[in-house]
């Protein structure tokens, strides 16, 4: 287009490009999912040349005790959990059908992918069991810590039958003169307390929360450590985000985590002194609580459901990250459980979420409708000035202007609706992927996990269908031909998108219950528009 002609009608243009952006950006997620930025320095310091260099006591360099072999087994009605001959734990095992049924695979992976095996799971193991494990310890003596991972634990008892009540596990190594217990109890949420005993007050040793779960890892979740100071600052780090050793003090907790499980350590005194090896080979950056003689913390480790985390500790709300954009999802999520506890079913509180945005932004739509209805109105008169000043460009823009002051017209009006739902797509977008409240949850019909693709694509085709529906309702002005065909065609790209994607069945429903609301509202701005015109006659 010819220069004046960006001037004149730039309305229709950032109207474009605010629709464009928002594909962008979903596709950029996709391929390129941003670290998230540290909201809060937490104070570290770089440790001495003289400390221990953990990573070099890696169980893979020295391991002559077989940490295969099961030294106690923790069956219980929702999880097994096993511990090894090195007084670690093993692996969890979660037999809750909300974390071991299959997901839905869409039709598109039938034809295209590879099929699913035909298998019935009885169970969930969250850990790699080749990775560095919780509740592993490591001394400052490095002749002590070779001897330690060369000398099994005894454990009080091989098989532990846990109920209502909490279980004690004691676990003993006797390194010579030296000996170390650990008195782990367990509790039926997978909480735990952990009290080690040393004949040595003056020992240090170095505790971790071991690698993070691998259960449910994907790209566009938070994979990594999140180390909390007492005064909630938070510590987000991927792999490669440590390089040398780093120290955290006065931290409230520390904790591996994947989508949608934690494994977590933490101190209600707020004393732990956290130590973060980024010489360790692992698929997040290795934290451990740095201790010296007798001490007592507690941990968890399952699924991050915010309020059980909340109701354990409440600092361990933190433990649920949603990225870059936490600070807006998380008040979201807050409401859309609300409306749950309300209405019983995550798939309608979706919907009463969508209304409620909606009718918060009307205001804002509402005079956003009513800025393109006059932008249309004054199509014509500004078609003559643009033939009229086709040779001045400034001419144009000034007969412009007070043309849009005399009819009160705003030509960037029709933008702010629609950037304002950019935050909120991507807040409910890692809402509803993250958060594990929603795996499995039902919704109606087909829809049998709103955490997992519409294997039918009813949704997406909704969704595109009521999209063109309320874009053949708005009016507009374009004056490129190329440009309107363009954005004519965005309910089809739209639609092939979210088949073509994973996105989670829940977002497609509130795009789908977004693009309903806008339709409606666009019939009342229309007859409202109808209405002044035969009163203005």
């Amino acid at each position: 287009m010819q220069p004046q002609n960006q001037n004149v009608f730039s309305f229709s243009k950032i109207l474009f490009a605010g629709v464009l952006t928002l594909v962008f950006l979903s596709v950029y997620t996709y391929f390129f999912p941003q670290k998230p930025q540290q909201e809060n320095q937490i104070q570290q310091t770089q440790q001495e040349k003289s400390a221990p260099n953990l990573s070099g006591s890696n169980v893979a360099q020295s391991k002559q005790v077989d940490s295969e072999e099961i030294l106690a087994r923790i069956e219980a009605k929702d999880f097994d959990l096993e511990i090894d001959t090195l007084g670690r734990i093993r692996q969890v095992f979660l037999k809750d059908q909300k974390f071991i049924s299959q997901p839905q695979e869409s039709i598109f992976a039938k034809i295209f992918g590879h099929k699913q095996k035909e298998e019935t799971k009885i169970s969930l193991p969250l850990l790699d069991e080749k990775s560095i494990r919780p509740l592993e310890i490591r001394f400052a003596d490095s002749s002590l810590n070779q001897k330690a991972f060369n000398t099994p634990y005894v454990a009080n008892q091989k098989v532990f039958k846990l109920e209502d009540q909490p279980l004690e596990v004691v676990l003993t190594q006797t390194l010579g003169d030296f000996i170390i217990k650990k008195i782990l109890t367990i509790k039926p949420d997978l909480s735990y307390t952990l009290e080690i005993q040393t004949s040595d007050s003056n020992q240090e040793f170095f505790l971790t929360n071991g690698a993070r779960p691998i259960a449910d890892s994907d790209r566009y979740a938070f994979l990594g450590t999140i180390i909390s100071d007492k005064n909630g600052r938070l510590e987000n780090l991927e792999e490669g985000d440590i390089e040398g050793i780093q120290k955290y003090s006065s931290s409230v907790f520390f904790a591996s985590v994947d989508r949608y499980f934690a494994s977590v350590l933490f101190d209600r005194q707020n004393t732990l002194e956290v130590v973060v090896d980024g010489k360790i080979e692992a698929k997040n950056p290795i934290a451990f609580a740095h201790l010296k003689g007798n001490a007592k913390l507690e941990g968890y480790i399952g699924a991050k459901n915010y309020q059980e985390l909340k109701a354990l500790y409440a600092p361990l709300g933190d433990v649920v990250e949603y990225g870059l954009i936490t600070f807006f999802a998380k008040p979201l999520f807050l409401l859309l459980e609300m409306i749950y506890e309300f209405c019983g079913n995550w798939g309608w509180a979706i919907v009463l979420l969508t209304i409620i945005v909606r009718l918060v932004l009307f205001p804002l739509s509402y005079k956003g409708m009513m800025g393109m209805q006059k932008l249309k109105e004054l199509a014509p008169e500004m078609k003559e000035i643009q033939a009229k000043y086709k040779s001045d460009p400034q001419k144009m823009q000034k007969h412009m202007m007070d043309l849009y002051r005399k009819h009160g017209a705003n030509p960037l009006g029709g933008c702010l609706p629609l950037l304002l739902q950019i935050p909120v797509f991507f807040a409910i977008y890692k809402v509803l992927y993250c958060a594990v409240e929603l795996k499995s949850a039902p919704w109606i019909l087909w829809i049998i996990d709103l955490s997992a693709i519409d294997p039918y694509y009813v949704l997406p085709v909704i969704m595109g269908v009521t999209m063109y529906i309320s874009q053949i309702l708005t009016p507009s002005n374009f004056t490129d031909p190329m440009q309107e065909k363009v954005f004519k065609m965005l309910p089809l790209f739209f639609t092939f998108f979210f088949i073509i994607f994973p996105f989670p069945a829940g977002l497609v429903l509130y795009w789908s219950v977004n693009n309903v609301i806008s339709i409606f509202q666009q019939i009342l701005i229309n007859k409202i528009v109808a209405k002044q015109k035969e009163a203005k006659q």
